[in-house]
């Protein structure tokens, strides 16, 4: 959840810490943190608050010019929101950043005492720190190979010792890191963004990996000293596609970007008008003997798994179950090697997705992952990947990597659904024409921002609002309400329309507002009829149609007609307008849209 980022080359590492920090600032965070090489030896410093309050302390400190050092933003987890818990973090020789958990940093606290070593903060990270200075003789490599088996849980470090100047040590476990070298030097980090200024081309730090960065390189070893040559990777988009590009937030920046998103995502897995994954190395004999599919991502992802759900099990006949990863893992789940386990997420390094994934393969079912982020734990391991192409998602509420996620499932349900023979060829061919026709369809959704930024204006003072419908609306009603929540701070729920007389009415009452999907002509008569139920009991309705015929206006405050497509298409529009819904919401209710409160972009602990 945190940033990390480290750089030892030829450049003032001040700079490049704190630029790398601000380009790790959607992340989450509430406190920051550098260390670096000074003239009189290893100079922190670090604060509560934003980067930009680092910087400040940067900018009156009295400190040379280094040109090594490491650099954190921290999400709280052991101890309070504290500068003395703030990272980086130093015992003796050692100074040290972490992202993860360390789950036994109790017993190895309760050993370390027994020495006379007691630390300064309520962290697990300053732990790590206390062992690594116990054990470190002068040979870096051993001390951190004998400190890493000691430790249970998820970690990434970057590493300074005191006594060996301009070169950092890094190490993970479950947690990423990512580096690159370049004329400048050489960098690491949590994530692609804070280094793609240096260098389109980077690898992923192997796990139980040791790398070893100077200024003239980067040596990866094993716990053998063996000297391992990485997979190198290459990002196709340049550093202005993590910048705002003259929007206000990155958020609406990305609401934007969709139709080209989507349109990278299926255009080139298309070929004489049907889907072909060829170009992903996925045969179509891996689907041989499925019968049944699984599909487990957690939050947005998941909700996407809802909606792919339902468009897979109508085109192939068999069961699809979706499961939230962090419940999924732990119920003893039945699978075999006649499941097909689909995983979504969009860091690639989800840690609750990770670990179901390796269940699944434990259970020899042959898995399958959706990711954004190429490299990332949860692609490295999957059978085989489908990669949406959306490029850096940098806003905390995700908009375009679900709506790729979504494109990514209905190509899965066609090709399968193809090979298999429960479609024809031509009726292939017409379901990839609705998909690409969902293209023009969004770019026309995206007109309508003025008319939501108007009906969120009514939202401002809401303090709960409810999401109804049927079917696939109720899948996407999911993922308005987690969206709406997640940036406006409004308590919202999603429940399927029909169960209303179950117990929600209860909480309906004047002005309440209520967001009624009503995209599905099957089931449209029932949904108008649900939606008299709750403004008979004073509701404010705003009524999100897919080009029904005009129902009678005394139902509705606000009606938004959708450009038209297929039903079954509909919840990429209907995506649209509930992600507009969200943000000029919390724009009004004056909230920070990119960086809500205590969350962060990749969750990486469990």
């Amino acid at each position: 959840m945190c940033g990390i980022i480290g750089f030892t080359g030829e450049l003032a590492v001040k700079n490049v810490l704190l630029e790398g920090l601000q380009a790790l600032e959607y992340r989450g965070y509430d406190s920051a943190g550098i260390a670096f090489f000074d003239k009189d030896g290893i100079k922190t410093i670090k604060t509560t608050g934003k980067v930009m309050d680092l910087k400040n302390m940067v900018d009156q400190a009295s400190v040379s010019e280094g040109t090594c050092g490491i650099g954190h933003t921290r999400w709280a987890t052991h101890g309070g929101v504290t500068n003395t818990n703030s990272h980086p973090h130093t015992y003796g020789k050692v100074t040290l950043i972490h992202n993860g958990i360390i789950e036994n940093y109790h017993e190895l606290e309760t050993e370390l005492a027994a020495t006379g070593r007691y630390p300064v903060s309520q962290t697990d990270t300053e732990i790590v720190s206390m062992l690594l200075d116990s054990l470190y003789q002068g040979d870096a490599y051993e001390a951190i190979k004998k400190a890493v088996v000691r430790l249970e849980g998820a970690y990434a470090f970057c590493i300074l010792f005191a006594d060996d100047p301009d070169v950092i040590y890094c190490i993970r476990n479950g947690s990423p890191l990512v580096a690159c070298h370049s004329p400048e030097g050489s960098v690491i980090a949590s994530d692609m963004v804070a280094l793609i200024k240096y260098s389109k081309d980077y690898f992923v730090l192997p796990e139980e990996h040791i790398a070893k960065l100077t200024k003239n390189g980067i040596v990866v070893t094993n716990f053998n000293e063996e000297v391992v040559t990485p997979d190198m990777l290459h990002v196709n988009w340049d550093v202005t596609a993590a910048q705002k590009g003259g929007y206000p937030h990155f958020m609406l920046k990305e609401i934007h970007e969709q139709p080209e998103s989507i349109r990278a995502t299926i255009l080139p897995r298309i070929r004489k008008g049907v889907p072909d994954f060829t170009a992903d190395n996925i045969p179509g004999s891996i689907f041989d003997g499925v019968n049944r599919i699984i599909i487990t991502a957690c939050g947005t992802a998941m909700h996407a798994g809802l909606v792919g759900r339902i468009m897979i099990e109508q085109l192939l006949r068999i069961p699809v179950t979706v499961e939230i990863a962090s419940e999924f893992r732990y119920q003893n789940p039945i699978m075999d090697k006649n499941t097909l386990v689909i995983t979504i997420s969009q860091s690639g390094e989800t840690a609750d997705t990770l670990a179901a994934l390796r269940l699944a393969k434990e259970k020899h079912a042959t898995t399958l992952s959706v990711v954004n982020v190429k490299g990332s734990s949860i692609a490295r391991e999957s059978d085989y990947v489908l990669y949406t192409h959306a490029g850096p998602e940098i806003a905390v509420a995700s908009t375009k990597a679900y709506t790729a996620q979504l494109a990514c499932l209905y190509m899965i349900a066609f090709q399968v659904a193809l090979y298999r023979g429960t479609i024809t060829v031509e009726q292939g061919a017409q379901y990839i024409k609705e998909l690409q026709a969902v293209i023009p369809a969004i770019e026309e959704t995206l007109t309508y921002a003025d008319t939501m930024n108007d009906i969120c204006k009514s939202l401002v003072n809401t303090e709960d609002l409810f999401f109804i419908g049927r079917g696939l609306d109720y899948a996407l009603s999911c993922e308005g309400s987690i969206k709406l929540k997640e940036i406006s701070y409004i308590h919202s729920e999603a429940y399927a329309a029909g169960e209303l007389k179950h117990g929600t009415l209860s909480l309906i009452t004047e002005g309440v507002p209520v967001v009624a999907l009503v995209t599905q002509e099957n089931v449209s008569a029932k949904m108008i009829s649900n939606i008299r139920e709750v403004r008979a009991r004073g509701a404010m309705v705003i009524m999100i149609t897919n080009g029904i015929a005009d129902a009678d206006d005394t139902i509705y405050d606000y009606n938004i007609k959708l450009p038209k497509t297929s039903d079954s298409f509909a919840p990429f529009t209907a995506a649209i307008i509930l992600q507009m819904l969200a943000y000029y919401t919390s724009v009004h209710r004056g909230h920070n849209v990119d960086q809500p409160r205590n969350l962060a972009k990749s969750v990486t602990v469990e």
